[in-house]
């Protein structure tokens, strides 16, 4: 969220699953301003920008720092730290297991409880303080202070965040973003998705379709439980992977080991065959 990679594209990182209407990462999740989640959110941390609606509960193992504006409809658990930016509303209980930073005119319902200090006041957004503190720590000379805190806000040690995208809809129903999609291996996912372009990587089970304006790629051991289509780009079905409806797109290649229970269609080539699949990470 910070420096020269903003949240500019959805990315699901390896091993997120959807449980019981909860979206579960082992790392941490970072929402886009004005995104409607429509599900709970469990992960290390969870930041989300302003106007973000989540309909469940929020569990972060760390902090969890809302912006103002957010609503929860659900509880708020935050093993350490929390800020609420001014006007949040949750309509749960919030309990934090650190310390509170609360804004002006902040709802919480069912009330809240905090083990460390509890400061009600107007606190400043939270990627400005983020931005401030960065400036400061460059002012007095201590880059490596710095880069530690920039390699701290963007990953959680080796584990990628999960990152939603400005104005983007996550439900049981739907994904949509107006950003390409990265969905890495090992995940569990519920909804249809609905992006500018979707890379998919190994052993995912999919309960939706995907559809996208440019190039769709299904990685190898990948199951979709529904179409694969674009509008204006390739798709590409790498082995011992299974779609089960159709497929369509510009250029169409289907692996020899891969299943498509649907119709194949292409509006320029389609190639059958071992093609060239994504080299094992």
């Amino acid at each position: 969220m910070l420096g020269t990679n903003p949240i500019d594209e959805l990315v699901v990182p390896d091993g997120t699953t959807v449980e019981e209407h909860d979206l579960v990462t082992d790392g941490d999740v970072l929402v886009g301003g004005q995104s409607a989640v429509e599900l709970g959110v469990r992960g290390r941390n969870v930041v989300a920008g302003e106007r973000v609606s989540v309909d469940g509960d929020i569990e972060a193992e760390a902090d969890c720092r809302l912006d103002m504006w957010c609503e929860v409809d659900g509880n708020v658990l935050a093993g350490q730290d929390a800020y609420l930016g001014e006007r949040a509303h949750i309509t749960g209980r919030l309990v934090v297991g650190g310390d509170l930073d609360i804004g002006d005119d902040v709802d919480i319902e069912e009330g809240f409880e905090a083990s460390g200090w509890i400061v009600i006041r107007n606190p400043m957004p939270t990627i400005t303080f983020f931005v401030m503190y960065l400036t400061h720590l460059l002012r007095l000379g201590e880059e490596e202070q710095a880069q530690e805190l920039v390699d701290e806000l963007a990953t959680d040690g080796d584990l990628d965040p999960l990152r939603i995208p400005r104005s983007a809809s996550v439900s049981d129903d739907a994904w949509r973003v107006s950003t390409p999609a990265t969905i890495g291996d090992d995940c569990r996912l519920h909804g249809n998705i609905r992006a500018t372009a979707i890379d998919v990587g190994r052993d995912n089970n999919i309960f939706g379709s995907l559809r996208a304006q440019d190039e769709v790629v299904v990685g190898p051991g990948t199951k979709i439980h529904g179409d694969v289509t674009t509008r204006d780009g390739d798709v590409t079905v790498e082995d011992d992977a299974v779609v089960l409806g159709d497929v369509s797109g510009r250029d169409v290649e289907i692996h020899e080991d891969a299943e498509v229970d649907g119709v194949i269609r292409a509006t320029g080539e389609m190639r059958l065959g071992s093609g060239a699949d994504r080299d094992p990470e």
